[in-house]
């Protein structure tokens, strides 16, 4: 902690010299407000919490693959261990799966996310904004915050001239021939509000310079929503609804050892030889059709948001209904028996008392939680069992003001019971208790000190307690233990930042401690050899020790008032994880390094957007891209869990243009190329680095390789 605040120190005298120019400050992103991890909406120069706010400008002209994808391109420290193109799972600071909490408009999200390999259930198209909290947010949110939050906004109508508002997209990849259709329309006056949405999206397999196109790995997504709220004097009530389906390929790294053609499976059981499947045709690898073994995941949410005055203080409440059904079909000879059938129903609640505002604090009462039951269907493979959770947790949160100094902070506690259907086989109850404390400083207008300390909890998942069988679509037998404790972090956090009129920085460490972190490790025979089954898949179970993750980000925008249009903006993150199991002290690779770290990384832009007050071309924009994520020795080799990944540096190149059509209305158009050298690399948190059936492989090149080059398209038409 001492090093931290040292470091910190170090900015002081810079602050000193800016707070005497108070001319030309540059103070935008100081400036903004956000709402989620705070009571009350707040400015980021006044939130002690390392958060991040990413505008729709910037999702919209990220061309990735998923939203996700999007957001790691805009947020240091933000990560996604992917299972393909369209599946990314947020990971923060080094931790994910249900220690990473996502909310859609305010409302959890859950979809069974302590699997591997399926996404995040929203519309990529429609999203009006994001924010990421980087650390424990437990207070306001419970259990599954403990390493941060991936907040989603729905895209609303903010002209209330009672028009009709929306937009068109349409894009193009060409490495996987994804083609993608959005439309989103709405309306707003001074009373009321409606939107409906819809996307469609549809992706072959992608390909890349090592393993030519990847067998299974297309997808056909299809998207809903529909909001209809009412103003009044003394607030607002919004009805929403949304809808998502996925059809999903899962390849499995099935291929000839000689040629590494992929291959399929045609047989079960004994009668499936890895080593004699049939090579896949070039015309099936080309081809928008999935497999018959892929998955089927499909989600969907009813929910309502309220914020009404009552006196001199505010009153918010929400009630959500979500339904996920996830399907794995991994049968060949019985393609429409389902391996893997789960049904999850989730009823989300949540109500808060912003109290009146006297001397300069801000104090907020609440509670929230949810019901949840998940049971499995007509299904062959059953990984976990049927249960019911309840979870409940009560806050109070406050803020106090004083000139350039803002305190924050609060207290919380949870209760979370998880009941099996049977409750002789699982009964569990468990208690959190959260903290937080943080202080920010203005040292001027421009630059802000900021301090937080906060205390998380997160209760077992089900699969952590109680699996035991085959996750078909993961291709891992998960085995839990029903003895587990819940997980507490401890977590510091040191940051300053700064707006000025022709650069903006940013500057975090932080450290944390967390208790009975729970964590996979392969189990092996006598011999050290990994245990699998007739297909290969392995045995992983689920064990509890001591953790640490500590590290620091930081990010440079450079924008000269003097050159309109210019920007140079660069951004670098940097995480270490460690077991801290008496065991494996000292033991490194062997046991000592936490599992899927990413490297330390650094991505930079250059580019110039040129606006033009007169006629048709309203601006153009060209944009240099470049990102390095360093060589990642720190991994987990125990039993061959991880391998060492090489350094690699991938260059993006966009132009794009807006055109005026009429008063209003807007077309723009993109143009960029992913990946232009074409590199092939793994990235250290692929999934798909990992599928390999054969201890060697012809050019040394085992697993899966991540997409090669891709040129996209998008054109948006507003109005």
């Amino acid at each position: 902690m001492k090093l931290l605040i040292q470091i910190s120190l170090l900015f002081i005298p810079y602050a000193i010299q800016a707070q005497q120019d108070t001319g030309n400050h540059r103070i935008d992103s100081l400036g903004e407000v956000v709402v989620t991890g705070v009571s009350r909406a707040i400015y980021v120069r006044e939130n002690p919490i390392a958060i991040v706010s990413v505008p729709a400008r910037n999702i919209d002209r990220a061309i990735e693959p998923n939203i996700i994808d999007a957001l790691v391109k805009n947020v240091p420290g933000l990560t996604a261990v992917k299972t393909g193109p369209n599946i990314s799972k947020p990971f923060i600071r080094g931790l994910g799966y249900n220690r990473v909490l996502t909310l859609y408009d305010g409302m959890r999200q859950e979809g069974q996310q302590w699997g591997d390999e399926h996404g995040i259930e929203v519309d990529a198209y429609n999203i009006g904004k994001a924010e990421v909290i980087k650390g424990p947010a437990s207070l306001l949110f419970g259990s599954d915050a403990l390493a941060g939050v991936v907040s989603l906004f729905p895209w609303l109508p903010v002209t209330k001239d009672g028009k009709v508002h929306g937009r068109i997209l349409s894009e193009y990849q060409g490495n996987n021939g994804l083609i993608g259709n959005g439309v989103r329309l709405g309306a707003s006056n001074d009373h009321w509000l409606w939107t409906v949405k819809g996307s469609w999206r549809l992706a072959k397999n992608y390909s890349n310079a090592i393993d030519g196109r990847v067998y299974n790995s297309g997808f056909r997504e299809t998207n809903a929503a529909a909001t209809v709220g009412y103003t009044s004097t003394k607030g607002s009530t919004t009805l929403n609804a949304t809808l998502y389906d996925n059809l999903q390929g899962i390849p499995d790294g099935s291929r000839d050892s000689l040629t590494r053609r992929f291959t399929r499976q045609i047989d079960e059981g004994n009668s499936d030889d890895i080593r004699n499947r049939p090579p896949v045709p070039a015309a099936d690898l080309n081809s928008y059709a999935l497999s018959p073994l892929h998955q089927h995941i499909q989600h969907y949410r009813l929910y309502t948001n309220t914020h009404y005055s009552l006196g001199k203080g505010e009153i918010d409440g929400s009630l959500g209904l979500q339904q996920n059904i996830r399907r794995e079909y991994s049968h060949p000879t019985l393609p429409q028996q389902a391996g893997l059938f789960l049904r999850l129903n989730t009823i989300n609640y949540g109500i808060r008392y912003l109290l009146p505002t006297f001397s300069g604090i801000e104090l907020t009462l609440g509670v929230n939680g949810m019901l949840q039951d998940n049971k499995s269907k007509q299904a062959t493979d059953f990984p976990v069992p049927d249960y019911v959770l309840r979870d409940l947790g009560g806050y109070l949160h406050g803020k106090w003001k004083q000139g350039p100094l803002v305190l924050s902070g609060g207290f919380r506690y949870d209760t979370r019971q998880v009941q099996g259907r049977d409750t002789s086989t699982l009964d569990k109850t468990f208690h959190g208790i959260s903290l937080s404390a943080g202080a920010t400083y203005q040292l001027s207008r421009a630059i802000s000190l900021k301090a937080n300390l906060a205390r998380g909890y997160r209760g077992p998942s089900i699969t952590e307690l109680a699996s035991h069988g085959l996750d078909p679509g993961a291709h891992i037998i998960y085995v839990g233990n029903r003895d587990f404790g819940p997980e507490f972090s401890l977590q510091q956090d040191l940051g300053v930042s700064g707006s000025f009129r022709d650069l903006g920085f940013s500057f975090s460490l932080f450290s944390n401690n967390i208790r009975h972190y729970i964590y996979l490790s392969q189990l092996v025979d006598a011999g050290g050899n990994p245990i699998v089954d007739a297909q290969g898949n392995k045995t992983f179970q689920y064990q509890q020790s001591e953790a640490r993750l500590y590290g620091a980000e930081a990010s440079l925008n450079i924008h000269p008032a003097a050159w309109p249009g210019f920007s140079f903006d660069n951004q670098f993150a940097l995480t270490y994880g460690l077991n801290k199991k008496d065991s494996y002290a000292g033991k490194g690779t062997q046991g000592e390094y936490l599992p899927l770290i990413p490297p330390a990384r650094w991505a930079g832009s250059i580019g110039q957007e040129i606006t033009c007050p007169y006629g048709v071309f309203s601006s153009f924009s060209v944009k240099g891209e470049m990102e390095y994520n360093a060589a990642q020795h720190r991994y987990l080799a125990l039993y061959n869990t991880e391998t060492p990944t090489p350094s690699y540096t991938l260059i993006n190149l966009s132009a794009g243009t807006s055109i005026r059509c009429a008063r209003s209305q807007l077309l723009q158009f993109q143009v960029q190329v992913n990946n232009l050298m074409d590199i092939a690399y793994q990235n250290n948190l692929s999934r798909l680095k990992y599928f390999e059936y054969y201890t060697a492989s012809p050019g040394n090149h085992a697993g899966i390789y991540n997409m090669g080059r891709n040129i996209c398209m998008k054109m948006i038409y507003e109005f």
